[in-house]
């Protein structure tokens, strides 16, 4: 029988595998902090380079400003000061004449219901370049709630709103007639409502749209159909009636 005796004052260990895998762990921990290292680096320079166009724009800003002002002060002096009153007028005389009235009537047309009258169209420019419609429209209260409906689904009238109301008068004095109060009363109406107008190359669509239009029109109507193309059959017509079929007399008959 063999008896194996332990000597050793202490247990021996084999540590080799966990100091290799310890070594493994710091050598990947040393990448991954060296990358790290290099893309806080990279997102610092990104930083740097965008303060310093932070700053380029500042600093263009603050010369336009300036120049601006230099501009506004040089405008306001007594002696150009009738040249910016003149300037002035111009810029609104050239927005009253951009305002197209025809293409504004086309597009209110599209939304106006029947029964419902417009007598007055106003357009209002503001500082900012938009331009907000005031109309004044006569008819009954349900056909102008259908144009406010309709101008609210218009890609051209945003916004509407109705500013107020008033009943049309029937009559003045001894001869004013009251009737009851009803949807199908005639009533006066103020509408404000912001206009998009078309831009030009929309108008520009249209306006070719409408001429291949008359042009297939006119070409349709130039252009008789024939009754085979059309469905229709041609069908023969009888001779004209010229009477009774005179019998023929028999060669050699008796006379």
């Amino acid at each position: 029988m063999r008896v194996t005796l332990n000597l050793a004052t202490r247990p021996f260990a084999d540590l080799g595998p966990a100091i290799k895998r310890l070594r493994i762990a710091i050598a990947v921990l040393a990448v991954l902090a060296i990358a790290l290292g290099f893309g806080i680096r990279a997102l610092h320079q990104k930083a740097e380079q965008a303060r310093a166009r932070e700053r380029a724009v500042d600093a263009q800003i603050a010369r336009i400003t300036q120049e601006r002002e230099g501009y506004e002060a040089l405008m306001h002096r007594p002696d150009n000061a009738q040249l910016l009153t003149e300037a002035s007028d111009l810029n609104k005389l050239f927005d009253v004449k951009a305002f197209s009235w025809t293409l504004a009537m086309e597009n209110l047309e599209t939304v106006l219901p029947g029964g419902v009258q417009v007598s007055t169209l106003e357009p209002v420019r503001a500082k900012d370049g938009s331009i907000t419609l005031h109309l004044r429209v006569d008819g009954a209260r349900d056909r102008t709630v259908d144009l406010v409906r309709n101008l609210e689904h218009s890609r051209r009238f945003l916004l509407p709103r109705i500013v107020g109301e008033s009943s049309a008068e029937i009559g003045t004095g001894a001869n004013q007639r009251l009737e009851p109060v009803s949807a199908s009363n005639r009533f006066s109406f103020d509408l404000l409502a912001d206009y998009n107008p078309p831009t030009q190359a929309e108008a520009k669509a249209t306006r070719d749209s409408k001429r291949s239009a008359a042009a297939a029109s006119e070409s349709d109507e130039e252009q008789p159909a024939s009754p085979q193309g059309s469905g229709f059959t041609e069908r023969r017509l009888r001779p004209p009636y010229t009477g009774p079929a005179s019998k023929p007399n028999p060669a050699g008959g008796a006379r």
